[in-house]
């Protein structure tokens, strides 16, 4: 446990407060992917869209997502919190690193804050010019470094 702990708070730290990240979504065995603006607030991922959004539709039916970015991949479940403006936190993080986008879309009336409470994390590093996966499972509360073979 104090393992998954430990090298968690090291990957958010390295992490940071926020990515322009690839989000897939899927129903009726239709997979979508879309870039999206994430904020990370004590571990949970959020990002900001539209109620009339194919994003927000396929949400709606099927919870799980995915988030990508370079060498991470993050499996989560989403929870439709209300509106951006009724978050504080978010807000105040969203308005300093996409400006525009706060600007832009935050105050819409059919906008909705979304959040992506991830239940996997896995990303791929090397040592020693070797690779391997790292994995945080957060049913289990398990991390593992699994040597990938060449």
């Amino acid at each position: 446990m104090n393992n998954f702990k430990n090298t968690l708070n090291q990957f958010y730290n390295d992490f940071g407060t926020h990515k322009a990240m690839v989000l897939s979504t899927s129903l009726n065995d239709k997979v979508s992917s879309r870039m999206v603006s994430i904020i990370v607030i004590e571990g949970d991922f959020y990002f900001q869209t539209d109620r009339k959004l194919n994003k927000y539709c396929q949400i709606k039916k099927n919870k799980n997502v995915a988030l990508c970015i370079d060498n991470i991949s993050i499996e989560g479940v989403c929870y439709e919190l209300g509106l951006p403006l009724d978050n504080k936190p978010f807000c105040d993080l969203y308005r300093q690193h996409f400006l525009s986008a706060y600007q832009l879309y935050t105050k819409l009336e059919d906008e909705v804050l979304i959040l992506v409470k991830p239940t996997c994390i896995q990303k791929w590093i090397y040592e020693n010019g070797k690779p391997f996966i790292e994995a945080w499972n957060f049913d289990t509360l398990e991390y593992k470094k699994i040597p990938y073979q060449i």
